[in-house]
Parts: C-alpha cells; sequence; structure tokens
C-alpha cells in the first residue's frame, strides 16, 4: 500500500518495487535505440557538423573570421564561455550540496545533472582555446618548467586563475559522477547479456560486489568528495566573474560580480536540468522518479536564484548612481537606452519578470509551462552575459573610438555547434549509461511504500522490508 505524506509527495510513484527500478532503469541501457533517440541523435550530430567546420574556418583564416574589432575584444566568445560555465553549475550543487543538506529529492535528478555539468564545462573549455589563435600552444596556460627561458604564466592574471578554477572544477566533478556511477555499472554488469557489454560493464564497474566494505567506502569517498565539490560552486564563477570584477572598465569594475554571477550560475544551471529531465522523462518513460514534486522544488530553487539575481540588477544601478563617477552611471544608462536596450529588456523580462510567474502553484506543477519557463531562462541568462560584455565595452572612454559588435556567421556556427557537441555527449550517455542513479533511488523507497521496499517474483531470497542490504542495489544479486 502506497503512503502518501500529507506534508510532501511521493518522491517515486507507482508502487516500486526494489526489482523494479533496476527493471525500469536498465532497460534504456540494455535495449536497441529507439526512433526518437536516432532522430534526436541525428540532429544533435548536424549541429555539431556546423561546429567542425566553423572550427576548421576560424582555425585556418584566424580570429578575423569572427566579429571582433578593437573596441570589442570578447564578444561572442566569452559571453558563450561564461554561460556554458554556468550551466555547468547546478549539477555539482544537486550533487554535492544537496547530499550534504541530505537531501532525498536529488536521488533521481542527479545523475544526469551531474553529466550534464562534465558536457557544458568541455563546451566552455573550447572558447579560451579556440581564442588563443594558436590552440595548439594551449599548454602555455599551464606553469611549466623555465625550460623555455622563464616562466610563462602570469599569476596575477584571472583568465589564469580560471584554468586552475575550471581544470579542478572538471577533476573533481568527472571524478564524482564515475563514482556515483559505479554500483550501477555492476548492476547491468550482473544483467549483461552480450559478450561486449559483459566486458564492457565489468571494466567500468571496477570489481565491485556490492559488499558492505564497499558500500561504506562508496559513501566516504562521496561525502569526501561533495565536501571538496561544495567550495567549488562558490569559487569558480567567483573567479569567471573576477576576469571581469578586476578590470577596469565601466560595468565590470564591482564588488557584486561574484555573488551576482555564482546565483545568476545556478539559476541557468537549474535551467538546463530542468530542460534536459522533462525530456528525458518522457523519452525513457521516467515519470515514476522523476515525479512533479521534483520539478516543483527545482522551480522554487530556479524563482530564488532569479530573485536573487533581479536583485543584483537594481544593485548595480543604485552603486553606479550612489558613486557619482559618470563614466560608471553612463555604462549603466547606455545598456537600458543605447543601441543594444533591445538585448537589456530582453534579459530583465526572461531573469527577473518570468520566473516569479512560478510563485503561482499551477505553472510551478505544470510541465508545458515549466519547460517554456526554462528555456526563457536560459535565453536571459545569455543575454545578460551578452549585455555585460558588449555593452560595457562598444562605448568606452573615447567616443571616437565607439563601435558596433556584430556575430559573423562563424560566430554563431561555433554557438549552435557547441550545442550540438552537448546533445551529442549527452544523449550517448543516456543510452549507455543509467540515466538515473538506481542506488540512491532505492534507498528512498522507504520514504514512498508503506512498509518498505519489497522483492516480487521467483526468487528464494525473498525480502519483505527495507534493510540497508536491500536498499543499495547489491551487485552480488545477479537476479537485478
Amino acid at each position: 500500500m502506497q503512503h502518501v505524506s500529507s506534508l510532501r509527495e511521493p518522491l517515486v510513484t507507482g508502487n516500486k518495487t526494489l526489482h523494479d527500478v533496476t527493471q525500469d532503469i536498465s532497460r534504456h541501457v540494455e535495449a536497441r535505440p529507439n526512433a526518437r533517440w536516432m532522430a534526436a541523435l541525428a540532429g544533435a550530430l548536424v549541429l555539431l557538423g556546423i561546429f567542425f567546420y566553423s572550427v576548421y574556418r576560424t582555425l585556418w583564416y584566424g580570429i578575423g573570421e569572427w566579429g571582433l574589432n578593437k573596441t570589442v575584444g570578447w564578444a561572442w566568445d566569452i559571453t558563450n564561455f561564461v554561460w556554458w560555465v554556468g550551466i555547468g553549475h547546478a549539477g555539482t550543487l544537486i550533487s554535492a550540496v544537496l547530499l550534504l543538506f541530505r537531501q532525498k529529492w536529488r536521488s533521481s535528478i542527479n545523475r544526469a545533472a551531474e553529466a550534464m555539468t562534465i558536457f557544458a564545462v568541455i563546451c566552455a573549455a573550447m572558447y579560451p582555446v579556440l581564442h588563443l589563435g594558436r590552440p595548439w600552444l594551449a599548454y602555455w596556460v599551464f606553469p611549466l618548467q623555465n625550460t623555455f627561458g622563464s616562466l610563462w604564466v602570469n599569476f596575477n592574471s584571472p583568465l589564469l586563475w580560471d584554468v586552475f578554477a575550471i581544470s579542478t572544477y572538471f577533476t573533481v566533478s568527472l571524478v564524482f559522477w564515475y563514482t556515483g556511477l559505479v554500483p550501477d555499472f555492476a548492476t547491468i554488469r550482473d544483467r549483461a547479456k552480450g559478450p561486449i557489454a559483459k566486458v564492457a560493464y565489468s571494466l567500468l564497474s571496477m570489481g565491485w560486489t556490492g559488499s558492505a566494505k564497499h558500500w561504506s567506502r562508496y559513501e566516504t569517498v562521496s561525502l569526501i568528495l561533495a565536501g571538496v565539490s561544495t567550495p567549488l560552486v562558490l569559487s569558480v564563477h567567483t573567479i569567471v566573474s573576477m576576469d571581469f570584477a578586476t578590470s577596469v572598465v565601466p560595468g565590470w569594475h564591482t564588488t557584486i560580480f561574484p555573488p551576482y554571477f555564482v546565483a545568476g550560475a545556478i539559476f541557468s544551471g537549474f535551467a538546463m536540468v530542468l530542460t534536459l529531465m522533462l525530456i528525458t522523462r518522457v523519452v525513457f518513460k521516467l515519470e515514476d522518479y522523476i515525479t512533479m514534486e521534483h520539478i516543483a522544488l527545482m522551480n522554487k530553487i530556479m524563482m530564488i536564484t532569479g530573485s536573487i539575481v533581479g536583485v543584483a540588477y537594481i544593485t548595480e544601478f543604485f552603486i553606479a548612481w550612489y558613486s557619482q563617477v559618470e563614466f560608471e552611471q553612463y555604462a549603466f544608462i547606455n545598456r537600458a537606452t543605447g543601441p543594444y536596450w533591445w538585448a537589456y529588456w530582453s534579459m530583465m523580462t526572461c531573469n527577473v519578470i518570468t520566473p516569479q510567474l512560478v510563485w503561482i502553484r499551477k505553472v510551478r506543477y505544470s510541465i508545458p509551462l515549466t519547460f517554456v519557463l526554462s528555456i526563457i531562462v536560459n535565453i536571459g541568462m545569455w543575454f545578460e552575459r551578452f549585455v555585460i560584455i558588449v555593452t560595457s565595452l562598444h562605448r568606452d572612454y573615447l567616443p571616437s573610438s565607439w563601435v558596433m559588435f556584430s556575430p559573423t556567421i562563424i560566430d554563431i556556427g561555433i554557438y549552435v555547434g557547441t550545442m550540438g557537441l552537448f546533445f551529442t555527449l549527452f544523449l550517448l550517455f543516456a543510452k549507455f549509461f543509467p540515466v538515473v542513479n538506481m542506488a540512491e533511488v532505492k534507498t528512498v523507497l522507504k520514504y514512498t511504500v508503506d512498509n518498505g521496499p519489497t522483492y516480487t517474483g521467483h526468487d528464494p531470497h525473498h525480502l519483505t522490508r527495507s534493510t540497508p542490504a536491500a536498499s543499495a542495489p547489491s551487485a552480488a544479486t545477479p537476479h537485478h
């Protein structure tokens, strides 16, 4: 009998047993690709082709293929870099911070969010490398021995801090993601019928047996990685914001940028997680695991971070007025009323006004409206980065050097192409890896079913109540 809390909806619906969880999540890995997945992959590969062509043009003809000019030296490249890094933030927040706070609702969405983090950081890393003009010399940004005659890197540069912050963030996120996958790989290994699948998942599961020792070490490592990852949520986008805040450009030189950028990153990251999870929920028929309660809770976080971003926008205008620095004041008046006014008001509408609709319960629990809202938020967050970067640069201290920026077809091609790269990687992940964390979903079943999860079927090891051993996906029980 289903136990329904008077305070909160169940985290897993449909009276699922432990066996049902394994069956429902594993079947997408084991079955042949369906037509919808193949169509989505074909579309992503087309965009990926555009990416490779645009990168070829950039490398062959140089950065002159982009729309940059003497005044606007940063434009679409850094806009898209910051946008992708921001999207990568929600994965670590969902995985690490919510784990430390013992939030059970993270269990169904953390796996896809962690994967999204890794793929978004890969897309972001493309831009600084391409912007070097000579990407084959990208290793010069790392601290090298003095075999070149002098130390190449400048430790005073926030751009170098980016290299350390993002490479650390990527490494920790990758290890955290892979660690969480090991028990599920073992479950699929035990169910695998083909020799290739058996060998592949045996290697990936690294000898996991589901013993008490393995589970103890798994939980210890997860908590340590969560503890390491949590400061990274704050540090990575703080350092990205310092690319701007440590300069003397009006509109950039402000101390509000670190908290403002972190809130904006979590805001856009949760919007992308919502977009992906709503699609995954339908394509893989996971409605019982990614429930309306998950969607509503994510909507609430998006609304809170959107409100923080809105306060930051207002604070920027107040500080510009309060400073009585005419260049700073002009920078913000120019954003709202200058030639790029349409980008500024698109940003305000998408990021400040639209998320407030989540206060309405019907919007919060509506799948179509949530899906549209998540896309609108990511459009707004892209405009935010564009407004901060381009409108602050295109009119500087010398009116004689004022100029407008417009992207070229190669600029647009690389941006659209990184979306192709992102979705290609995500679709391959969703097909060959369990998209929902079976191990953690099984541990929350006891909050869903009256007497704890039960096994069903002709199994001599019949269990009727949830125990620590039963609630974990033991790879030593091949009947899973």
